[in-house]
Order: structure tokens, then sequence, then C-alpha cells
């Protein structure tokens, strides 16, 4: 009988693993963009869901980091919702609730607004959460 392993790691020990199987430029834009999703609030947990994707959570869901051949996709649960000065949202701009934003090789990371639309995501779910 064949052990599942996610089953005996920790969502963040998953996370760490997918960024060591990807030794390229994904795996460097994926732990920056951990990085700073941890430098925009300490309290955000990570989570391990849908098989596979990396998902940051406080008060409910912020953003997931899902990794392709030829891009990194994070994307924003209730992006649509959020305000984006720096117009940093690139992708799934058509939907009612989501909006992500595409990282392919050699894109260079606005940290200080990517930070702000981090932290804009939190506000939004702390906002809506049961009181």
């Amino acid at each position: 009988m064949e052990i599942d392993e996610s089953q005996e790691k920790s969502p963040s020990e998953l996370i760490d693993q997918r960024i060591k199987e990807l030794p390229d430029w994904r795996g460097t834009t994926l732990s920056k963009i951990r990085s700073l999703i941890r430098e925009a609030d300490p309290e955000v947990y990570e989570e391990w869901k849908w098989r596979g994707v990396p998902v940051w959570s406080l008060d409910g869901i912020i953003c997931t980091g899902e990794t392709y051949k030829n891009v990194v996709k994070m994307t924003f649960l209730k992006g649509a919702s959020l305000d984006d000065p720096s117009n940093l949202f690139n992708s799934s701009l058509e939907g009612n609730a989501r909006r992500a934003i595409d990282f392919h090789e050699g894109d260079e990371i606005d940290e200080e607004a990517l930070k702000g639309l981090i932290m804009n995501a939190i506000v939004l779910n702390k906002s809506k959460r049961r009181r």
C-alpha cells in the first residue's frame, strides 16, 4: 500500500517541497511571492488545497500560488473587489470575483505594490468576516 506523503507533511512543508521541485525561475518567483505575503502580515497562514495548490489565508483565502510551465499565477479570490492602483492584475480580468497576476520568466516584481495589494486583500477579508 502506497503512503500519501501529503497526509504527513504540513502545508508549509509541502510548499517548501514545491519550491525545491522547481529549481528554475518558477521556484524563485513562488518563494519571493511567499516572502512578500509573510512580510505583508506575519499572521497569514499557509494551506495546501485542491491536490497541490499553495494557498495563503487570513480570515478567508487571500490568494493562491499556482505554477505552470511558463507562468507562476497568483490568484486573488476576491481580486475584483480590490483596488489595484499599480495595475498588477493582468489575468482573469473578466470574472466577477477573481483576479490574477501572471508572472513570466524575467518579470520584475513590484514588491511594494504587491505587498499593498496583499494587505488590501487582508483588510477586505477582515471586513467580511462574521462578527
